[in-house]
């Protein structure tokens, strides 16, 4: 426990220092993160040595939108994880705010839903503040130039939070693609729907 409490304060120091209040933008380079799993071991995108990129999202047990949208990223991890472009789930909700966002509440969840993905729990907010991220759900696509990841798309999964049938434009599995056949991603940004991010009250 105090080695991981160690390595909690080291990463929240490092990413202090180079968080913005805009949060990063297309084209920016990432800082790398380490924050627990809901098996309790530590994660970060240093971990995935092989992968072509990452689908980075920030998410949460309580919220509405992210419990419709639920099946929707764990199919995406499922489509694309095999392409080198797996998925990082990561709950940025103080739990204080919203107790079904606990992290007990998470491993709870994950196991009821056998998300086949890591489910991170943001404690000190700082990874959700370095990226930006407002919403839950907000998809953040990383490609991996070289040893370093660079933010390729940001925004909305799809185009109908509502209705899954009816969606039409599909921003994440588009700007996949078109990494994966070597084009442009465009949208490179769209607009997040979601809940917002329940903040710890200073």
């Amino acid at each position: 426990m105090k080695k991981i409490t160690t390595v909690l304060i080291a990463s929240a120091i490092i990413l202090a220092s180079f968080t913005t209040t805009d949060g990063y933008k297309i084209g920016d380079k990432v800082i790398d993160f380490k924050l627990k799993n809901i098996d309790s071991k530590m994660v970060s995108l240093a971990d995935y040595k092989d992968a072509k990129g990452i689908i980075v999202v920030f998410t949460c047990n309580h919220c509405p939108f992210a419990k419709k949208y639920e099946s929707r990223i764990m199919a995406l991890d499922s489509k694309y994880k095999s392409k080198g472009f797996p998925l990082i789930a990561i709950s940025p909700n103080d739990p204080a705010v919203v107790a079904e966002d606990s992290f007990e509440n998470m491993q709870k969840l994950a196991v009821e839903k056998k998300y086949a993905f890591p489910y991170l729990f943001d404690e000190t907010q700082l990874t959700a503040k370095a990226y930006g991220a407002t919403k839950t759900p907000h998809v953040f696509i990383l490609q991996k130039e070289k040893s370093e990841y660079v933010v390729k798309y940001i925004g909305a999964i799809d185009d109908n939070s509502d209705d899954e049938a009816g969606v039409k434009e599909k921003y994440v599995e588009s700007a996949i693609d078109n990494i994966l056949a070597g084009k442009s991603v465009n949208p490179g940004m769209t607009k997040a729907i979601g809940c917002s991010i329940k903040w710890k009250k200073s």
